[in-house]
């Protein structure tokens, strides 16, 4: 074993122990009522644009919360170096990282119950008002994604730095409550993803191009859905329905198996790249406010043709082309943008799919909640080799010879 593993997973991990301490104590603090009469005091300091209520409160909500919070973290941080030291590890010593790391949440947290002058500025970063300059990091905790826990779900977004414990347990996206619409609502995957999403108590919209209004079927009950009826092409008429969605999963396509006639070619790429292109657009100037930049995503069904081949050459190239634009258009969109790269399962467009659309979307739901990005639902262990290297080396392209648009949004 190299010799620096030791010291450094010792600096390292001492630390990222006591980050799992203090999000695993805010967890507890939402389920164990004892605890949360004392961390209630921080939800009583802000109003939804992170000013503070009084400058009184904010000060007690640190006796009551931050510091009882620090010191747990404190104690369990000195656990890790007496076993570090118990076990006589090389650089034993690097084990008492994670409390000095500690003592500065306690210092903090004391300097601002005191009410010492620009304490809070300087320490207390995901709590700054302001408008939002960034949506919610995947790993790193900013502002835009600690708002959320005080003002989309409580009972999610636990972490405080990093997104680890929030990954884990799948309180890293909270669906509860939230509007989400989904196109091709009518096909196998967007009705399973229809039943899964109001399984999480999401308020859900069929998108289709059926007449018919859909219902789900869940625990032998039929349930209406809200079906709204619309056509490839009449995008625009989406924009009042798509001013009140939170998630917008766009995940309609055609398959032209066998084909390549200038029809098929046509309708392939309206159908499967240029109309999810419109809607996307379109969903993007809908986040004009800090809330919007927190809640609103954008949910892209690319297909794992991105990244290899799907035996259908049309279906292939209009989906890499898709897939290509969510590339461009995410480096710098104004919300949350997933893809959904998945295997063949079995649907209208590929009858001998491998898997379940049932449990394609299940697996869906459950990524999502740990904020995965690139949620990949396939059987081909290549996919997850080829597709991260794939995205990486284009969005680095993409970053490198482009220039970054101009944020079209209001300040709230």
């Amino acid at each position: 074993m190299p010799t620096f593993l030791i010291p450094t997973g010792l600096f390292f991990g001492s630390i990222l122990w006591a980050e799992i301490v203090r999000d695993l104590y805010h967890a507890l603090a939402h389920h164990w009522t004892p605890l949360y009469r004392l961390h209630v005091w921080h939800h009583r300091v802000f109003r939804p644009d992170l000013s503070v209520a009084t400058q009184e409160i904010y000060r007690q909500a640190h006796w009551y919360n931050d510091v009882p919070e620090a010191l747990v973290m404190l104690s369990f941080s000195i656990l890790f170096a007496f076993w570090a030291y118990f076990y006589q590890l090389p650089y034993h010593w690097l084990g008492w990282m994670g409390s000095l790391y500690t003592l500065s949440f306690l210092i903090t947290a004391i300097a601002r119950g005191l009410g010492i002058p620009n304490a809070d500025e300087l320490t207390d970063i995901t709590h700054r008002p302001g408008a939002f300059t960034a949506i919610p990091q995947p790993w790193r905790v900013n502002r835009t994604y600690h708002w959320r826990h005080h003002f989309d779900n409580q009972k999610a977004y636990y972490s405080g730095t990093i997104a680890l414990v929030d990954k884990l347990m799948g309180t890293a996206l909270s669906l509860k409550g939230k509007t989400i619409a989904v196109t091709g609502a009518s096909g196998s995957l967007g009705k399973s993803l229809l039943k899964y999403l109001q399984l999480q108590e999401a308020k859900v919209i069929a998108l289709t191009s059926q007449s018919e209004p859909l219902s789900l079927e869940i625990a032998g009950n039929l349930r209406p859905v809200t079906t709204i009826t619309w056509q490839v092409g009449q995008e625009n008429a989406l924009l009042d329905v798509l001013r009140s969605v939170d998630i917008l999963i766009l995940n309609h396509g055609v398959n032209f198996h066998q084909q390549r006639s200038p029809e098929a070619i046509a309708q392939s790429y309206q159908v499967n790249a240029l109309s999810g292109w419109r809607l996307m657009e379109l969903f993007f100037t809908t986040v004009k406010t800090n809330e919007d930049i927190a809640r609103k995503e954008v949910w892209v069904n690319t297909s794992e043709a991105e990244a290899n081949p799907a035996f259908s050459p049309l279906y292939e190239l209009s989906k890499r082309s898709l897939g290509d634009i969510v590339t461009l258009r995410r480096l710098d969109a104004p919300c949350v943008v997933r893809k959904l790269i998945l295997g063949p399962f079995k649907s209208n467009l590929n009858p001998v799919g491998v898997m379940s659309a049932d449990w394609v979307a299940k697996q869906i739901v459950n990524l999502a909640q740990r904020d995965i990005r690139n949620i990949i639902v396939t059987i081909n262990p290549l996919t997850f080799l080829l597709f991260p290297v794939k995205e990486f080396t284009q969005s680095l392209y993409f970053k490198l010879c482009t220039r970054k648009s101009l944020p079209n949004r209001e300040t709230d």
